[in-house]
């Protein structure tokens, strides 16, 4: 998964977010709040001074990378002093947890731990609740309710709430069914071989590896690089971390030595989930009252779309995916 589809996916997990929410650092286990989130950078508030700091798109990417590098697995001892709101933060990541019994961050599939203030552990419950599969499907009801209800052919000719409103259903039945689709790729996990891809009516998986690199200390690369007759400086890149460090003590600005893009962009700024919960309770009452002659016109309609749909994604080769 490339770094920008993780950003936009860590982008989507903050704008849900309660406005109250507190996060603690790993190293110092201080508090902050997420205040602000925009597309190259992330606002905290620190609780105990109320300071404002911006956390950088390319500080998360840099972490991303050396976790990459790490097999997975990235000391966060090693990180400069001061960037601990960054794994923080990074952590409400679905595929990024926090393990501080071994001093780092991890990436995983399936259900991961937060930093959040409020997500204690619970018995042996260490992480975030087992995601439920019907989330997914009432969200979907309602997206489908949503644009039956709406021609999307044209969205400029609909109106702004029917457009907020099929917004927020497409970020909900994102979410829902991204962490529906950790949990099921944990079973067939298991039930998968390398090599071999398993088909089924929709598409085709298949098992696969990664092979990670990790730097060794930084010192003892250049070390061992210079001995081989590589100057340091030809490994070396500027750290915008040590930058901003170094702005703090000096008179430049930051768009002395950075190119800023200004963009503007929607987010989901909260759900109405009693609303929907109406909706969805509309809907379902309205089907069980349905007449018979209407229900069988529905169910006609619903099998003629699956033929359609088996036309177009049926497999006449491979393992076919077993019930």
């Amino acid at each position: 998964m490339s770094f920008s589809v993780s950003w936009h996916t860590l982008l989507d997990e903050l704008d849900d977010l309660p406005d109250d929410a507190e996060l603690t650092t790993p190293i110092s286990h201080d508090r902050f709040r997420i205040t602000d989130v925009q597309e190259h950078h992330v606002v905290i508030t620190l609780d105990d001074s109320g300071n404002q700091r911006p956390l950088q798109r390319d500080q998360f990417e840099t972490l991303y990378r050396r976790i990459q590098d790490s097999k997975g697995a990235f000391d966060i001892g090693r990180l400069p002093p001061g960037a601990d709101p960054y794994p923080a933060v990074l952590s409400l990541h679905p595929r990024f947890e926090i393990d501080e019994q071994q001093g780092v961050i991890t990436e995983k599939e399936g259900p991961t731990a937060t930093q959040l203030a409020d997500d204690e552990p619970d018995g042996d419950d260490n992480g975030r609740g087992e995601p439920d599969g019907l989330d997914a499907y009432s969200d979907a009801l309602l997206l489908i309710d949503a644009l039956e209800r709406n021609d999307v052919s044209d969205l400029t000719e609909l109106e702004t709430n029917n457009l907020v409103n099929i917004y927020t259903l497409c970020s909900d039945v994102q979410r829902n069914a991204n962490e529906f689709r950790k949990d099921i790729a944990d079973v067939l996990l298991d039930r998968l071989h390398h090599d071999r891809p398993v088909h089924s009516q929709y598409g085709s998986v298949q098992r696969t590896s990664r092979r990670n690199r990790s730097l060794k200390d930084d010192e003892e690369v250049l070390d061992i690089l210079a001995e081989a007759g590589i100057d340091r400086e030809r490994v070396t890149t500027v750290d915008s971390s040590k930058v901003d460090e170094a702005l703090a003590v000096t008179e430049l600005s930051e768009s002395d030595v950075y190119e800023i893009e200004q963009s503007e962009y929607v987010r989901k700024a909260e759900v109405d989930e009693e609303v929907k919960e109406s909706r969805l309770q509309g809907l379902k009452d309205r089907l069980a009252a349905s007449e018979e002659a209407e229900t069988d016109d529905l169910r006609r309609e619903i099998e003629a779309l699956e033929d359609r749909i088996d036309d177009l994604t049926s497999f006449s080769t491979g393992t076919q995916m077993q019930g």
